[in-house]
């Protein structure tokens, strides 16, 4: 017997803006199982009960929330809403300089693992971006253990990188630029081709100009000149299990759009 599992990735760029912005009403509807979300802007003590759950408006128990926030106020930060109570819940990677900035938040549920990651970007300067190759750095031995493990796991949020040329409109123009360095897509590569993880939303739907984020300057929303830098990157065996995706545009609770996965899984 099978069962749907609903699976959505979402850089809020601020939890308490895109509640205000509608996000907690559109989750509510939207029928997820679990939701990774990241760039939550906010402290543990700026979280209230309307931020810490998710009600579900076709029914059922709501999506309790989990979080990693970052020390420094205003900033980072990822959490996991899930509408089952994980098993296990472990944060960070066991790096003081990135557990600090709350980028890595993990979950069991029975024969499945789901991580919310939100990875540094280095478009604000060379320091941010020697971090985010250091960040690189540490998560690549941390994913092959996730790999041989035997685990199924899915990987998602904000990884910063887009991947191939058909993953953000302005390409050639962004090469020497932070998220489509030479360095950063080769980096990609490794987690797919040597480490054998799977870029699921590519699996489903090969179409171009299929973007997550845009530029608040300009009119890059309303020309769709955007990226594709939110991912559910996963193992072979649950990747397989992927039916259908979708990215969210009818309505904006962030810079970014939220990315959803249905999977069939055994139950």
């Amino acid at each position: 017997m099978t069962q749907q599992l609903r699976i959505v990735s979402l850089n809020l760029n601020g939890i308490r803006s895109a509640a205000r912005k509608g996000f907690i009403d559109w989750a509510s509807a939207h029928g997820a199982d679990v939701i990774a979300v990241q760039e939550l802007k906010a402290q543990e003590s700026d979280l209230d009960e309307s931020l810490r759950a998710i009600p579900c408006a076709l029914g059922g128990a709501p999506l309790a929330g989990q979080f990693h926030c970052a020390q420094q106020k205003g900033y980072s930060g990822v959490g996991l809403y899930a509408r089952r109570a994980p098993l296990t819940v472990r944060h960070g990677l066991g790096d003081p300089e990135f557990d600090a900035e709350g980028r890595v938040l993990e979950a069991d549920f029975g024969a499945f693992s789901v991580i919310s990651l939100y990875l540094p970007s280095g478009s604000s300067s060379e320091e941010r971006q020697h971090a985010k190759f250091r960040f690189m750095d540490r998560l690549l031995p941390h994913l092959q253990r996730l790999r041989q493990s035997g685990r199924e796991v899915i990987v998602c949020g904000d990884w910063n990188i887009a991947h191939q040329a058909i993953d953000l409109r302005n390409w050639k123009s962004n090469q020497k630029n932070s998220g489509f360095l030479p360095e950063e897509r080769a980096w990609l590569t490794r987690v797919f081709d040597e480490i054998g993880f799977v870029d699921v939303f590519r699996q489903l739907d090969p179409s171009p100009e299929r973007y997550t984020w845009w530029s608040n300057r300009g009119q890059a929303w309303a020309k769709n000149v955007g990226w594709r830098l939110d991912y559910q990157i996963a193992t072979p065996g649950i990747a397989a299990c992927a039916r259908a995706t979708a990215i969210h545009t009818a309505s904006r609770f962030s810079d970014h759009a939220p990315l959803t996965i249905d999977y069939e899984i055994d139950s």
